[in-house]
C-alpha cells in the first residue's frame, strides 16, 4: 500500500511513473528495483510509527478534557451555563461529531475522537495531493513531500489532537494553495474553496492563529501585487467564515462573552503565564526560535522558491501565536514543527536538485527521502513525549489513576475536586466516568486565591467573596446536595498558594451547609497518587 501510495503521488506529480535511474555494473536490474521499492517503503516506517503512537493510550489531556465537555454539552448540559470553560465555543462545536459517534454507535468517546481527527488528517493529506498536482517539482523534492507531509501531520504524537496541531494539519495544504496563488496557477472552484474554508476553521480556533494567515497573505500580496491579490476570493473566503462566526458567538453563545470572557481576564490568564522574555528561553520556544532563524534566511534565497517562502511565513506567525500565550508547552510550538520540519525537508530536497544530474538524483531520491523523514522523526522524538507516555503509559500516573477509576467507580457519576487537567483527563474518559463539576478543574478557585485573603484567614467568608468565588462555593455545593453522586473524589494537592496553611478542598465546601449536610454520608475508600476516593454510603 506505501508503495503504491508513493508511487501515486510521486506519478502524479512528475507526470511519469517513479524510475529507479541507472544501475551499478554489480547491480541486477531485478536487486535495484527491489532496493527501490524498500526504500519507498521505509520512508513512510516514521509515519506508520508515529500513527501507532497517536492511537495508543493516553489520549492528550487537554484534548480529552474538552471532548469531556462537549460529550457532556451533547448530552444535554448547557455551554457556558452548566458548563464553563475558558476555551472559544468553535473546538466545542467540533468535538460534537465525535461525541454523537460515540452516542449511537459502538464506539466510545475516544475511538470516535480518533477516527475524526485520521479523516482530518487524511482529508488534509488528500488536498496536498491535489494541490501539487501540475507543481514544477523536482524528483527529490517529489520524494520528500510525499514522505514529509503525512508524517508532518503525526509526528506531534502526545498533542495529537489539540487544536495547535488542527491548526497546523489545515495549514499545510492552505500553504500549498497560496504558494499556486503566487505562481498564478488556476486551481479548481471546489479545491480551492475547500482548502481555503478548512484552513478558516483551523485558523479560528483560536485568535493568536490569524498570524499565520495575515503573514502567508502579505506574502501573496507582495508576490501577486495588489490589484490581482484583492481580486483573489482565497482570503474574502477566510474572512466570511470568521465574521461568520463572531457573529454566531453572541448569538448562539451569549454568556460566552457576557461572562465567561471576562472571568478569563480576570483569573485565568495569568494562571502558568511567563514574561515574553522569560518565556523566549523556555526549551520548546527556544528550540523553535533557533529552528526558523536557521531556516527563514534560506527560504528567502532566490532558489527557495514560492512553496518555501510560504512556509516560512506559515512558520513564522504559528511561533508568534505560541510566544504570545506566554507559556511556551510543547502543542503551543507544535505547528512550528510540521510546517518548519516540511521547509527543512523541502530546501534540503531542492538543493540536491539543483546539484545532482538527473539520473543520479531519481536513483538518490528514495534514500534521501527517508533521511528526511527519519531525521524528521528523529528531531521530533528528542524532546517530545511520544512514544515514550504511550510505552509507559500502564506504570504512569494517568495510567494507575485509570486503572482505579475502572475498578472502583466504572461508568458513575463522580464529583472532582482538583486543579489537575492531567492525569484527571484522560482517566475519566478510559473509566467513561461523568464528571458532575461545571468547570474542567478548579482553575476559578486558583484564580481567586493567587494572593492570600486580606482578613489573614485561610478561606474567604461568603460575604467576602467574590462573584466567580461565591459562583464555584455555592454551585459545588448545591449541585452536590441535589443530585449526589456515587463518589468523590478529592486531590491532596491544591495548586493554590501556602497561607498558614494548606488550602483543604473538603475543609472548603464543607463550611457550606448543603454540602457538609450531604458530605456526612460519604466515606474514604482509597487514596492514590495524591487523590482520595470517597464513596457514597449505601
Amino acid at each position: 500500500m506505501a508503495e503504491a501510495m508513493t508511487g501515486a503521488m510521486t506519478g502524479a506529480v512528475t507526470g511519469a511513473a517513479p524510475k529507479t535511474g541507472g544501475l551499478s555494473s554489480t547491480a541486477s536490474p531485478a536487486a535495484a528495483r527491489l532496493r527501490a521499492r524498500l526504500l519507498r517503503l521505509a520512508v513512510h516506517l516514521p509515519a506508520l510509527l508515529f500513527l501507532l503512537a497517536v492511537l495508543s493510550p493516553p489520549l492528550n489531556h487537554d484534548v480529552a478534557a474538552v471532548l469531556n465537555f462537549s460529550e457532556r454539552w451533547f448530552a444535554g448540559e448547557r455551554l457556558y451555563v452548566d458548563l464553563i470553560d475558558v476555551n472559544p465555543p468553535l473546538i466545542f462545536s467540533l468535538n460534537l461529531v465525535p461525541a454523537a459517534i460515540a452516542a449511537w454507535t459502538p464506539l466510545d468517546g475516544v475511538q470516535a475522537l480518533q477516527l475524526c481527527l485520521l479523516a482530518l488528517a487524511g482529508l488534509s493529506l488528500w488536498l496536498c495531493l491535489r494541490l501539487r498536482e501540475g507543481r514544477a517539482e523536482g524528483t527529490v523534492e517529489a520524494a520528500v513531500l510525499t514522505g514529509l507531509l503525512p508524517l508532518a501531520m503525526l509526528v506531534i504524537g502526545y498533542d495529537f489532537g489539540q487544536r495547535e496541531v488542527l491548526m497546523g494539519t489545515a495549514a499545510l495544504p492552505y500553504a500549498l494553495l497560496a504558494a499556486r496563488r503566487m505562481e498564478g496557477r488556476r486551481t479548481a472552484r471546489g479545491l480551492w474553496l475547500g482548502t481555503t474554508l478548512l484552513a478558516a476553521l483551523g485558523f479560528a480556533l483560536k485568535p493568536h492563529f490569524l498570524a499565520v494567515p495575515l503573514l502567508v497573505e502579505a506574502l501573496v500580496l507582495l508576490r501577486r501585487g495588489p490589484r490581482r491579490a484583492l481580486r483573489d476570493p482565497a482570503p474574502w473566503a477566510m474572512a466570511a467564515v470568521w465574521l461568520a462566526y463572531l457573529a454566531a458567538i453572541p448569538l448562539i453563545f451569549p454568556a460566552y462573552l457576557g461572562y465567561v470572557v471576562p472571568l478569563v481576564w480576570q483569573y485565568y490568564l495569568d494562571l502558568g503565564g511567563q514574561s515574553a522574555w522569560a518565556v523566549l528561553f523556555t526549551p520548546n520556544l527556544a528550540v523553535a526560535a533557533a529552528l526558523l532563524l536557521v531556516l527563514l534566511p534560506l527560504a528567502f534565497r532566490a532558489t527557495g522558491g514560492p512553496l518555501a517562502r510560504v512556509l516560512a511565513a506559515a512558520a513564522l506567525g504559528a511561533f508568534l501565536s505560541a510566544w504570545v500565550q506566554h507559556k511556551g508547552w510543547t502543542y503551543h510550538v507544535a505547528p512550528v514543527l510540521m510546517l518548519g520540519g516540511v521547509l527543512a525537508g523541502l530546501l534540503a530536497a531542492r538543493a540536491a536538485d539543483s546539484v545532482l544530474p538527473l539520473a543520479t538524483a531519481r536513483r538518490a531520491a528514495p534514500g534521501l527521502a527517508l533521511l528526511a523523514t527519519a531525521g524528521l522523526a528523529l528531531f521530533a522524538l528528542r524532546g517530545g513525549e511520544a512514544p515514550f507516555r504511550e510505552i509507559g503509559f500502564e506504570d504512569s500516573k494517568a495510567g494507575r489513576l485509570t486503572a482505579w477509576l475502572k475498578h472502583e467507580a466504572y461508568g458513575e457519576r463522580l464529583l472532582i475536586i482538583s486543579p489537575d487537567i492531567y492525569p484527571v483527563y484522560p482517566a475519566l474518559n478510559y473509566a467513561h466516568v461523568q464528571s458532575t463539576l461545571r468547570t474542567m478543574n478548579m482553575w476559578l478557585l486558583q484564580g481567586v486565591y493567587r494572593t492570600c485573603p486580606d482578613s489573614g484567614e485561610r478561606y474567604r467568608q461568603p460575604w467576602e467573596m467574590s462573584r466567580a468565588e461565591f459562583f464555584v462555593y455555592r454551585t459545588v455545593a448545591e449541585d452536590f446536595a441535589k443530585a449526589p453522586p456515587a463518589a468523590v473524589l478529592i486531590d491532596r494537592n491544591p495548586g493554590i498558594p501556602w497561607c498558614g496553611r494548606e488550602f483543604d478542598f473538603a475543609e472548603y465546601f464543607s463550611r457550606h451547609p448543603l454540602f457538609a449536610a450531604t458530605w456526612r454520608h460519604y466515606h474514604q475508600e482509597g487514596e492514590i497518587e495524591g487523590y482520595r476516593l470517597y464513596v457514597r454510603d449505601n
